[in-house]
């Protein structure tokens, strides 16, 4: 296990350890040294972040490491992280660093770094950064005056993204559509709704006003209700909620049901095949990804590469093979035609742009995939032993197996960034679901892996 990198950057509750400016000073330090050394040109670092109150701690702490090694640094200021990994390639930056946790409470923050080309690091140059910091043998006494970098304020970054953004869907606009857009009171606060109205559609805005404190608090993705409240209420086509960078999506149809990120995938796959788009009739997708999602695209000959949970792996499978789209069902998609990590907003044009052309609603287009009933749960554990060496779990995954014959699926990881254990069960029906997350649940328990106030 790593201390300081999860799955996807370090993340943690601002002001307690990692996400301190003392690490982040190292950090900086570090970053410069590594990217420096690199060989891919310029000494300079991109820093982004949302709009949680503890940023403007983090980005001051890393500007001062990365300055002090002799590293320029351009701050952009709130931009969603895509807008970053952009950013880096378009301003011939050696290193990206966006300040977020994602779709975390605003007491949390984190950390995400890209390369020189936008695209989320490798474990292993991950590894090698947090030796270095934890080590804290990195000095920058050997940078003299003269030779220390400088800090810039970039006032039209935003304007940078939105025009990359925009341009992901060519001459298409968006006239006649009434969209609902929750913007998480995030990153994409002014981003998403400019981008939209710019291209014609009539946007009608929610959680778009952050105060530092509020952004992720009962609205944006992990709240999807919201816009499909918000949607029956104005009459609109389509709703489109983002999660606090804005790296993730998720829609509700014109009735205010919710479309998961496995049937954007799907719709879009099958879109891209039919006109002859998708490279190689492959879609990439984690094991997270329903079955009704591999039946759809099946059935038009289309192949799915699974790989481990999180974005990033996805990315590396895409570049890794050529493959142009990718993503898991929590909403975040990668369009590599258009973007290196996960695009929210360049999803989102995508979709509409998909009805457009179509001249279908987004339920229809949703209609092409039928999802497996499932079941999530994750708990807090008091240790993280190989799942392979726990019997009594072993046992029951192989009943499941054996009792269901491919009719269903199970998955059981540990988090990448908390201490907790996650479930997930999918099946022909609703009680099937519920009868197999039960036996999971007190198979954990019966391993003494649960903490104790779970019953």
């Amino acid at each position: 296990m790593r201390e300081l990198f999860g799955t996807d950057g370090i993340r943690g509750q601002a002001n307690r350890y990692p996400i301190t400016p003392e690490v982040a000073l190292q950090l900086g330090k570090v970053v410069a040294h590594v990217f420096a050394s690199s060989g891919h040109g310029s000494r300079r670092a991109v820093i982004g972040k949302d709009t949680r109150l503890s940023g403007y701690m983090l980005e001051t702490a890393l500007t001062s490491g990365l300055v002090s090694m002799g590293m320029d640094v351009f701050l952009v200021g709130p931009v969603p992280t895509p807008g970053v990994a952009h950013l880096t390639r378009s301003m011939a930056a050696t290193v990206g660093i966006m300040l977020t946790a994602s779709h975390n409470p605003y007491d949390d923050n984190g950390i995400k770094i890209f390369d020189h080309e936008g695209y989320k690091l490798p474990d292993e140059i991950e590894e090698q950064i947090e030796e270095r910091v934890l080590s804290g043998a990195l000095t920058s006494e050997h940078i003299r005056s003269a030779d220390l970098g400088k800090a810039y304020r970039v006032e039209d970054a935003r304007g940078r993204y939105i025009e990359h953004a925009k341009s992901a869907i060519g001459s298409q606009n968006l006239r006649g559509l009434k969209i609902v857009l929750d913007c998480a009171n995030g990153a994409s606060y002014q981003a998403g709704p400019w981008i939209m109205r710019e291209l014609g559609a009539e946007v009608i805005k929610a959680n778009a006003e952050p105060d530092g404190y509020n952004i992720n608090n009962d609205c944006g993705a992990l709240h999807p209700e919201v816009i499909g409240e918000l949607v029956r209420q104005h009459g609109a086509d389509v709703g489109i909620a983002f999660d606090g960078d804005a790296d993730r999506v998720v829609f509700a149809d014109a009735r205010g049901q919710v479309v998961s990120g496995d049937q954007i995938l799907a719709m879009c796959a099958l879109d891209l095949e039919a006109r002859g788009q998708l490279k190689h009739s492959t879609l990439v997708v984690t094991s997270m990804s329903n079955l009704g999602l591999r039946e759809a695209v099946a059935r038009s000959g289309i192949k799915v590469v699974t790989t481990r949970v999180g974005d990033r792996y996805v990315i590396e499978e895409m570049r890794a093979n050529g493959y142009n789209l990718g993503g898991e069902n929590c909403g975040h998609v990668i369009f590599q035609d258009y973007a290196t990590t996960g695009d929210g907003i360049v999803t989102a044009l995508q979709v509409l742009k998909l009805m457009r052309q179509s001249d279908k609603p987004l339920a229809e287009l949703a209609d092409c995939m039928t999802e497996y009933p499932s079941g999530l749960a994750s708990y807090p554990v008091v240790a993280k032993p190989p799942l392979e060496d726990l019997p009594v779990l072993q046992g029951v995954l192989r009943e499941f197996g054996n009792a269901l014959n491919g009719g269903g699926r199970t998955l059981v990881r540990y988090s990448g960034t908390e201490d907790k254990i996650r479930l997930m069960v999918e099946a022909i029906d609703t009680n099937t679901v519920e009868a197999w997350m039960h036996r999971l649940k007190r198979a954990l328990q019966a391993e003494g892996l649960l903490s104790e106030e779970i019953v």
